[in-house]
Formats: structure tokens, C-alpha cells, sequence
């Protein structure tokens, strides 16, 4: 059976924060942050908008795309650090919110990876042949949990989603490998910090964490799908810095015209940070039929996964 994506959308907030927003109250500039990052502007939620809402508008799209009923999808996974609270799951929000009956739902935490780790137990769910239509998300509200009193990872993180209905696709098309793995040794370096509720990263060793991860996970993806780097079509890694991504683009020894980047837009959106890019480039009309794409992202844990697919129904 051949699993892959039946279905895609994504959602931002419309509310646009641009760099100069920080400049009022931390000690930062519009050319420090693009130099560093290449974040110019990210998007937040409203108060009144969570997790469950991000969601829902993306997979909206996702279900309209596939062709299919909200109905049809008989399971629900969504990734996100960030729930609207411990429990329920945002995957029982959404269940309610899609008005689907009592299908199995459950919430996948690997942080900034977790919508690869979602794609990849969805695959497994169809490949038994007890699913048909598995609808991921990946949907994170990182503004409520972010230090606005912190340089250095303030001017991060925003908030979107992006959801995918995961099911049988035509032959030779769909997921062609993957790569998943975590160091818990690391989770010291990236957490949600007890005492305020806020993000703790320590970025000298994330940074050496993800540009090493980075490039090795996509690496072992394409090779696990027997190809080469030059047959893929669009590298799209997680949006956290674009000095990362630039480095897992250069040893995977692609073009720069063939790396998805919308970090410049959205900033860091962590589960929902390559869905996002994904629809920009379609939006773009940068992804056709029988492309072969390479997703990767890291993430706290310290988490990390890629895949290699063939795009297309």
C-alpha cells in the first residue's frame, strides 16, 4: 500500500507582528534579528484564539482539498506543545469542533517535530488497514508561552497550523522513507521552564544540535528511499533560523532555489512550521505531481525526524 498526503491546508493568524514591535522594550533591532534568524515578521493568535482554533481552520482546508466529509476521517492526531489545556486533548477539541462521531484522537508531543513523528505513526495506522482517512495536524499558539522578557527567544516564535489527511495514495507516490530519533540527554537545552510556564532554550546548544541533525537525518531519509540528493524536487526543513536551514541545505548539496523558506514570515511555528511552508509553495505553484520532497525538523526532547515522499494523490 502506498500511504502519502490525500489532503492539505494550513492556517496563520492574521494578526502580523514585524520586528520593530521589540524594539520598544528589548534591546534588539530590525537588522540584528533578520541577520540572525531571517525572521522580518511573525504571526499571533488573538487572546480569545487557541490551539483547537488554529487547527480547526487548517484541516478545514486539508478536508475541502481531499474530497472527502469530515465523516470519512476515522482518526486524529494532532502535534502541538502548546494545548488549550493539559487535558482534553486539542485532538478531542477538534473532534468536537469538526462535529466527527467517536473515532480514536490523540495529541503527538515531540515539540518541534512532532508533525513528522504524526506523519509517520498515520502511515503505520493505514498501512494495518484498520484506518482509511487519518487527519494530522500540527498547531502550536506559541506566543502564550513565550518570555517577552527574553532577548534571545522573544523574537522567535509565532503561532499557525497546518493539517494533512494521511491515506492510500496512487503507486509509486506518497511516504518513501523516514528518519526519527531523540536524544533525551539534551532535553536540558530546550524546555518548558516550570516556574514561569515559559520557553528555556539555550541557543549555542541548540544551534550545534540542529545544524548536525539537520543535515544527517535528511541525508539517511533520501538514501533510505534510494535516491540521491539531486533527485529532490523541494527541501523543506523546520523554520527555526535560517542560518540552520542553510546549513542543512548546503550538505545535502542542494540549490538555495530549491529550499522552501517562509521563516521570513512566520518566524518559528514549531509543529506547524513545514506544513506552513509546505502551502506556500504550493500556493506558489513550486510543488507538482510526482515531486520528490524532503521534510526535516529538530525539536525539544532533543527530538528530530525527516521523510522523503512523492508528492501527489
Amino acid at each position: 500500500m502506498n500511504v502519502g498526503i490525500k489532503g492539505f491546508g494550513a492556517y496563520a493568524p492574521e494578526n502580523v507582528v514585524d520586528n520593530a514591535y521589540f524594539e520598544s522594550f528589548l534591546e534588539t533591532s530590525d537588522e540584528w534579528i533578520s541577520k540572525m534568524t531571517g525572521i522580518k515578521e511573525r504571526r499571533w493568535a488573538n487572546e480569545d484564539e487557541d490551539t483547537s482554533d488554529l487547527a480547526y481552520k487548517a484541516s478545514l482546508k486539508a478536508i475541502e482539498d481531499a474530497g472527502i466529509e469530515a465523516t470519512d476521517i476515522d482518526m486524529i492526531m494532532v502535534a502541538t506543545s502548546t494545548g488549550d489545556y493539559p487535558f482534553p486533548t486539542v485532538a478531542n477539541m477538534l473532534q468536537t469542533k469538526l462535529g466527527i462521531g467517536k473515532v480514536a484522537s490523540m495529541d503527538q508531543l515531540a515539540a518541534c517535530s512532532g508533525f513528522m513523528y504524526a506523519i509517520i505513526n498515520a502511515q503505520q495506522f493505514i498501512k494495518s488497514g484498520d484506518y482509511k482517512n487519518i487527519l494530522v495536524v500540527g498547531a502550536d499558539k506559541l506566543s502564550k508561552i513565550t518570555d517577552m522578557t527574553d532577548r534571545s527567544t522573544a523574537i522567535l516564535f509565532g503561532d499557525g497550523a497546518g493539517a494533512a489527511i494521511i491515506g492510500e495514495v496512487s503507486e509509486g507516490r506518497g511516504i518513501l522513507s523516514y528518519e526519527l530519533g531523540s536524544d533525551g540527554s539534551g532535553g536540558e537545552y530546550l524546555y518548558l521552564n516550570p516556574e514561569n510556564g515559559k520557553i528555556f532554550m539555550n541557543g549555542r546548544e541548540v544551534f550545534k544540535f540542529a545544524v548536525r541533525i539537520m543535515g544527517e537525518a535528511s541525508n539517511k531519509a533520501v538514501a533510505k528511499a534510494g535516491l540521491q540528493p539531486e533527485d529532490v524536487d523541494m527541501f523543506v526543513p523546520h523554520q527555526a533560523n535560517i542560518r540552520i536551514m542553510e546549513s542543512a541545505r548546503e550538505r545535502l548539496g542542494l540549490d538555495k532555489s530549491k529550499m522552501s523558506v517562509s521563516v521570513n514570515k512566520y518566524g518559528n511555528t514549531s509543529a506547524a512550521s513545514i506544513p506552513l511552508s509546505v502551502a506556500q509553495e504550493l500556493e506558489n505553484n513550486k510543488i507538482k505531481d510526482d515531486d520528490v520532497l524532503v521534510f526535516v525538523g529538530f525539536g525539544g526532547g532533543l527530538t528530530w525526524g525527516a521523510i522523503t515522499l512523492r508528492w501527489g494523490k
